[in-house]
């Protein structure tokens, strides 16, 4: 029986892949960093660690994985609150209010860093829907590894069986698959041509998602 569902941010939540891509490729471009789109797309649903770690191998960079990684965030965050308005994922505040009036359990399972989440949560009022909040950086291994989806599953008290994870990524998929949990393919077409096939379930508009009948 499913207690809880989990959702990704980044591509779930808010659509800020477009967002965080505009400005990585301003912060490649001072870096003397060469990557396609396409290039950047198998990273989406990935910690800043792993990206950034790969990213510096590659292109020999001589800053610390740790002061890209600053850059990135210090730099994306200015980025992001500095946007006039941002709006959530079409019919998501209504999906949250459903789950919880109908005593789901419900986390946030996302690879960004918590400044950013606070802030997308607050700005858009839906901070008080998440009975937990769990980042990338709470675990030692990035998705496609299961970890930031068993976390959260710990920290709402409930069995990897009993979730639900909601993904918009090839990687996150794989992830609430490896924690032996289902999973919801959303296919948003700016998070890049993600290979959901492993999900359970694939939908296109989040009110296609049925409350009463996840298990």
């Amino acid at each position: 029986m499913i207690k809880a569902v989990i959702f990704d941010m980044d591509g779930v939540i808010i659509d800020s892949e477009p967002l965080h891509l505009e400005y990585l490729l301003k912060l490649f471009k001072t870096l003397n960093v060469s990557m396609s789109t396409y290039e950047y797309s198998k990273f989406i649903g990935t910690t800043s660690t792993y990206m950034w770690g790969i990213i510096k191998e590659r292109f020999n960079l001589d800053y610390s994985v740790e002061t890209l990684i600053e850059m990135d965030r210090n730099g994306f965050f200015d980025f992001l609150s500095s946007k006039h308005s941002i709006e959530p994922i079409y019919y998501i505040p209504e999906l949250l209010n459903t789950l919880k009036k109908n005593n789901l359990k419900i986390a946030l399972a996302s690879s960004s860093p918590i400044k950013a989440i606070s802030y997308i949560l607050d700005t858009l009022k839906l901070k008080e829907y998440f009975n937990e909040i769990v980042t990338g950086d709470y675990v030692k291994k990035s998705k496609p590894n299961p970890d930031i989806f068993l976390y959260a599953a710990d920290k709402l008290d409930v069995l990897p069986e009993e979730c639900i994870v909601i993904e918009d990524s090839h990687n996150g998929v794989l992830a609430a698959k490896s924690a032996q949990m289902k999973c919801i393919g959303f296919r948003n077409k700016n998070s890049g041509n993600q290979d959901l096939s492993k999900a359970d379930i694939i939908i296109n508009s989040f009110d296609e998602i049925d409350v009463f009948n996840l298990n």
